[in-house]
């Protein structure tokens, strides 16, 4: 029975467990509602396995009894914070608000393409651009609402424009204030993705851009931009961070 490394982001809405194998290779994904984690660990995801290490990124408080569970499996548990070690030098000032996800893609985006510039894209509730420099430097980037909190911004601040889902007919010309909302939104957000692309790229060499994210999927095909998709790039970075952290995971 060999041993596996589980990596853990726990989100607002949903949790994301990763397997890696000795090499770093994912064995095994969940994508789990947070009141079903501990029962599908004890039942699913933990039988017949061995654990050398596991890792936790959350943007909530919920996940103490996760941990208590991990501790059971292995004694080898991060908790990702602004205090954990870290596989790159982290540039940026203000630490303590620093979202735990930005930092697990940093280090993923460095340890696939070292010998870049690296932007990481991540479009879900806001969008974030976090760039590393390939001095293994995380620097920062900018955070902007995503295409969902446009249309519902958009709702909530004047009288008059309605409640936009993201789903429905897209064109760039929209025939009622529904598409024409929804045209704005999903567009505007396309255009400054590749706007923002462009300035890095003119800026640095060697550049590589990398989309992901709950929103990529409808991004990848609309960009201009030469970009690189990975849904699976903070699980990965917390895959990197956990090796740093845990010697013997590796």
């Amino acid at each position: 029975m060999s041993d596996s490394k589980i990596c853990i982001d726990w989100g607002n809405s949903l949790v994301k467990i990763a397997l890696f194998d000795k090499n770093d290779k994912i064995t095994d994904k969940y994508v789990l509602q947070a009141d079903e984690v501990i029962t599908q660990l004890h039942k699913e995801i933990t039988p017949r396995r061995t654990f050398s290490g596991a890792i936790i990124s959350s943007v909530t408080n919920q996940h103490g009894e996760l941990l208590e569970a991990l501790k059971e499996i292995t004694p080898n548990v991060v908790v990702l914070n602004s205090k954990t070690s870290l596989p790159l030098l982290n540039a940026y000032s203000s630490n303590e608000t620093l979202g735990a996800d930005r930092i697990a893609l940093a280090c993923a985006a460095n340890a696939a393409f070292p010998n870049n510039n690296n932007l990481v894209i991540c479009i879900g509730t806001c969008i974030t651009y976090n760039f590393i420099g390939k001095n293994k430097t995380f620097r920062g980037g900018a955070i902007s609402p995503g295409v969902q909190m446009r249309l519902t911004a958009m709702h909530e601040f004047t009288e008059k424009l309605p409640e936009v889902k993201v789903d429905g007919d897209l064109m760039l010309i929209g025939y009622d204030t529904e598409t024409g909302m929804r045209s704005g939104a999903v567009l505007g957000t396309t255009a400054e993705i590749d706007g923002v692309i462009a300035m890095y790229e003119a800026q640095y060499p060697d550049f590589n851009a990398i989309l992901t994210g709950g929103d990529a999927t409808m991004f990848a095909n609309k960009l201009k931009s030469k970009i690189f998709a990975d849904p699976d790039i903070l699980l990965k970075g917390l895959n990197q961070i956990l090796n740093h952290n845990v010697p013997q995971a590796r």
